[in-house]
């Protein structure tokens, strides 16, 4: 997901016990099954529309957003309102709504949850006719399209912004140290994390308490050791070699390399880590496109550049080559809407090239259609690097019904292990594999 972009946090078990326990909050909260209505005349309509925390604070996404929104209720006489959610808070507002049948007209989504997502039926699934309403299928990047729900069913979103992981390095940092190339392997990155930590400087920073960005990175990282958390059949296989390797090698760079802050496995919102960057707290950052974070804290794109995600120097046996999921933002109508056709009316306006452009320009993630990348904005080198990523080596999460729950259930075990690490308890292969069988046991009983 941005999934982007970027946080939701509790285990599985408490997702669905809060989503019980809030089933009002989305009642409460412009739901809109219920809350469009005629306006004077009788001929306008308000769309409620939730919106994922996007930018460096819900306070931006309002200012991003609003234009647009006004944008579109000139085009068409239809009202918006907005609610931006935080990521941390995103997912259970989404169950409560789909376990309640009371929710908004249009929602964001992470794109990891589609599937998981689908298997609630509370979503307008985007049949081929539903497709004509908004637009060509052909338009959408083919990576994106195919995390809208799972295989030979109709996809219950469409893709909004498209986000893909790289590696942020400060090139100031770099040459103080007298490195000079950024890391294409693990190896090099471990080498170098440990010539940039010195004092109050640390080679690379990062989210331990992030469930979304622990899950994603643990995804990549099995993927590049030949792994997978399930089988075919969608049946997790958690404990295996792969997975304990790709585990210790992401908490290791906080508990045995000793190139990320201890302090790191607190950090959870989506922008601390970010921040630490721009501010020269740390040499390396690995995110889904960070541009225009960094710049609101200060950071010019002259002082960073961006690489993909390393890779193994000896890859072992079935690794694959895959350095980032395929990440991104879709938009879902809720089935339940009274005002569907308006619903997809705003969908196409929102997936439309100049809307594209413009937010995705000022979140600094990638258009979802072909025809936004005309602009050239989105012909910098950086973008250029997460486009290629997107195109050649990033893997959808699996998409199976219970992928949300994976998320939140690997997650939760990364941040305890960084809690661990923070600590300077030794997070051995036997303490992973340990708690990677009680998270298959905790998937199959909530499976």
């Amino acid at each position: 997901m941005g999934s982007s972009s970027n946080h939701h946090r509790n285990r599985w078990n408490s997702v669905l016990a809060v989503a019980a326990a809030t089933a009002f909050l989305a009642t409460a909260c412009g739901s809109g099954s219920g809350s469009g209505g005629s306006g004077s005349g009788g001929g306008s309509q308000t769309l409620t529309y939730w919106a994922s925390d996007q930018g460096s604070s819900i306070a931006d996404d309002v200012k991003v957003l609003t234009p647009e929104l006004d944008a579109f209720t000139k085009q068409t006489g239809i009202k918006v309102k907005l609610e931006v959610i935080g990521w941390n808070d995103l997912l259970n507002r989404v169950l409560a709504a789909a376990t309640s049948g009371q929710g908004p007209d249009v929602l964001n989504i992470g794109n990891t949850w589609s599937a998981s997502l689908q298997a609630t039926n509370a979503f307008l699934p985007i049949t081929d006719s539903v497709m004509t309403q908004i637009g060509d299928t052909g338009r959408f990047l083919p990576g994106a399209l195919a995390a809208t729900g799972a295989p030979g069913k109709p996809p219950v979103a469409v893709p909004l912004y498209s986000l893909a992981y790289g590696l942020y390095y400060n090139k100031a940092m770099f040459a103080a140290a007298g490195i000079s190339t950024p890391p294409a392997t693990w190896e090099d990155l471990v080498a170098d994390g440990k010539k940039l930590t010195h004092g109050s400087q640390w080679g690379i920073t990062l989210e331990g308490a992030s469930t979304p960005e622990n899950a994603h990175h643990a995804f990549v990282l099995s993927q590049q050791q030949g792994g997978d958390f399930f089988d075919s059949s969608g049946k997790p296989t958690f404990d295996t070699p792969q997975n304990v390797a790709a585990l210790k090698q992401y908490i290791g760079f906080m508990g045995t390399d000793k190139i990320a802050n201890p302090s790191d496995a607190e950090y959870s919102n989506g922008t601390e880590a970010v921040q630490d960057f721009a501010t020269g707290k740390a040499a390396m950052l690995m995110w889904q496109a960070a541009g225009a974070s960094l710049a609101k804290y200060g950071m010019n794109s002259s002082q960073y550049g961006v690489v993909p995600i390393p890779f193994p120097a000896s890859p072992p046996s079935g690794g694959k080559h895959v350095d980032s999921i395929v990440a991104g933002i879709n938009l879902a109508v809720f089935a339940k809407t009274k005002h569907q056709d308006a619903a997809l009316k705003f969908v196409k306006f929102m997936t439309s090239k100049p809307t594209q452009i413009a937010l995705n320009k000022a979140y600094g993630s990638l258009p979802s259609v072909t025809d936004a990348y005309t602009d050239p904005a989105f012909q910098i080198p950086d973008d250029k690097v997460l486009q290629g990523v997107l195109a050649g080596s990033a893997a959808a999460m699996p998409p199976i019904p219970q992928e949300s729950q994976f998320e939140t259930v690997i997650g939760a075990v990364m941040k305890d292990l960084f809690a661990d690490a923070a600590s300077g308890k030794a997070v051995t292969d036997q303490v992973i594999s340990g708690e990677l069988t009680q998270a298959e046991q905790k998937m199959q009983a909530g499976g």
